[in-house]
């Protein structure tokens, strides 16, 4: 029997013609873990909120079909009834987050179904215990970073034991082994308690291989559905769709006979076809990285930072001895683990945070002697939380607002930006009922339209899909050109690796090592993109998806030719 059905669901959010939902009909067995994949605004969130009984109810809008569990009609249903069935982590966990400390909101769903008080220490012990979060049970949520605060949201789910677990981008703010860590518990959940998993990412890297099914939404509809990641695969290259890990677009792209879907099976082929006693020569060596040429760049650091120490009322040491300069045109990479001071160093750069000692320079003047204003004009930022920027009636007037506030000129810049990151087509509509993914643009486009010198960006890729995240790399290396420093904070390794020219590791609050994107991705083991992990041991400094694609095709030819010699 079906644990969950959709009939002919057609669902539309308030004010909008363009179906959220059209006409969707799936049905998904009780244990089986679907992956739904598909670009921003695609319907992906729209059907698991369904799925949850929270459309239409908390969402407004109109909606026909049904959806239904153990074929009772899901808005029957008790609440009560119903979360104990279903779990839904949302892809926001700030609008999931209800308790300012963490063992409380662990035991929050708890209480409200009035459990024992020795079953709740024992649920809460065994979610902390699972997501690494028992030294941070006294902690405070406000404190956290975005990636702790997604596992707290998850714990708090999943200790109230649901049959149906639906997650939402859950890994879009871990580190990459936090990731893989948490998509690995959630399978083995899956594999070993039977539990029922539909998941919605973005990183398909993370999860394709995972999948026992995956889904493919385009405008509210299902295009594709499949239990094989490889065909899913052929497909996508097929229709040209970029739903596919960067690994199996890297094969697909050079016409390789076989599309493999983790660096397990690539690295099997590339052994196999390409043995070294039958090559010739050895595959060329990647291309050296072109110097972008910056305009306006000059000796002038933007930030000079000397032994920074920050520490929280609490007392905690967040920043510790951080030495770090951003120049002219920079393009930076922050990485590290979640909780290791990234935010916080950030945030002390604009002035919403200041040093507890140590000096900060701002161009040539100690932050200090700053206000959060003055150096709004220089330094622009874009938050975690896209929320915290959004407020006014339209994306358009976003835009207007940020101009008048800072007494610059339009000059054509707004409707430049709104077109690049694709979202002329949303300029009137109010940013509140955007899709996450879409909302995230429109904050980007509100802080970039004021031309910083630096552009600070925290996790800016969350919510967008391969396509976006293509044009988001491609506008930050415009604006690099022309001799704006940009630094980004993010967990997502293949970003990294495409666009920017250095990476800056941290942790424990203290820059742990720095360099150029080559030397620092491709000597790691989980701070690296699926491509150097491909060519890892076999060709050295492989980082971007051209270098990978001129390697596989040097190898090909060498294989060809060989072949037609014997």
């Amino acid at each position: 029997m079906a644990i969950i059905k959709v009939k002919n669901l057609t669902y539309h959010y308030p004010d909008s013609r363009m179906a959220a939902l059209d006409r969707i009909d799936l049905e998904i067995p009780e244990g089986q873990f679907v992956l739904v994949v598909g670009g921003s605004g695609s319907g992906k969130s729209a059907l698991v909120r369904a799925m949850a009984g929270l459309i239409p109810d908390y969402y407004g809008g109109s909606f026909s079909g049904g959806v239904y569990l153990d074929n009772k009609e899901i808005r029957q249903l008790k609440r009560r009834e119903l979360v104990q069935k279903i779990g839904l982590v949302f892809q926001d966990p700030e609008s999931q987050l209800v308790m300012t400390n963490v063992e409380q909101e662990l035991a929050f769903g708890l209480e409200n179904l009035a459990l024992p008080n020795n079953l709740i220490k024992r649920r809460v012990m065994e979610m902390a215990s699972a997501l690494n979060l028992t030294g941070r049970l006294d902690g405070s949520i406000p404190e956290l970073s975005g990636g702790q605060k997604q596992k707290v949201a998850l714990s708090s789910v999943l200790a109230m034991q649901p049959e149906i677990l639906l997650l939402d981008e859950p890994t879009s703010q871990l580190d990459p082994i936090a990731g893989e860590d948490l998509l690995t518990m959630v399978r083995r959940l899956n594999e070993e308690n039977g539990l029922t998993v539909v998941l919605i990412e973005q990183r398909l890297e993370r999860c394709f291989h995972l999948a026992d099914r995956i889904l493919v939404m385009d405008r509210g509809r299902i295009v594709y559905d499949h239990d094989d990641p490889e065909k899913v695969a052929r497909w996508a290259v097929a229709n040209h769709s970029r739903f596919i890990p960067p690994l199996a677009r890297l094969f697909a792209s050079v016409g390789y006979p076989a599309v493999p879907v983790t660096v397990k099976q690539g690295r099997a082929l590339l052994r196999h076809d390409h043995r070294p006693e039958r090559e010739a020569a050895r595959p060329p060596s990647p291309p050296s990285p072109k110097k972008v040429v910056k305009a306006g760049a000059s000796s002038q650091p933007l930030i000079d930072m000397k032994h920074v120490w920050f520490s929280y009322p609490d007392g905690e040491e967040v920043l510790k001895d951080v030495n770090f300069t951003i120049n002219p045109g920079d393009f930076i990479v922050l990485m590290g683990e979640n909780g290791a001071g990234k935010t916080t160093l950030v945030k002390n750069i604009n002035g919403l945070l200041k040093p507890s000692r140590g000096q900060l320079r701002v161009g040539e003047r100690d932050v200090r002697q700053l206000s959060v204003e003055d150096i709004a004009g220089m330094v622009a930022y874009l938050s975690q939380d896209p929320n915290d920027y959004l407020f006014l009636p339209s994306v358009r007037e976003e835009l207007a607002f940020t101009l008048h506030n800072l007494g610059l000129p339009d000059d054509g810049i707004s409707e430049q930006l709104l077109k690049s990151l694709h979202l002329d087509s949303l300029a009137d509509r109010n940013p509140r009922d955007l899709s996450t993914g879409e909302r995230q643009r429109a904050a980007l486009a509100a802080v970039l339209v004021s031309r910083p010198q630096l552009l600070m960006l925290d996790e800016p890729t969350r919510g967008l899909d391969y396509a976006l995240k293509e044009e988001l790399g491609s506008i930050l290396q415009q604006l690099q050109t022309a001799g704006t420093a940009i630094m980004v904070v993010t967990h997502d390794v293949e970003f990294a690796a495409e666009y920017s020219e250095k990476i800056v590791l941290m942790g424990q609050g203290s820059i742990i090592a720095e360099g150029n994107k080559y030397a620092m991705l491709s000597d790691s083991t989980f701070y690296c993109p699926q491509i150097s992990k491909l060519f890892n041991n076999m060709v050295e400094g492989v980082v971007t998806f051209k270098q990978g694609q001129a390697v596989l095709t040097k190898m090909m030819a060498i294989n060809n030719k060989q072949a037609l010699s014997v």
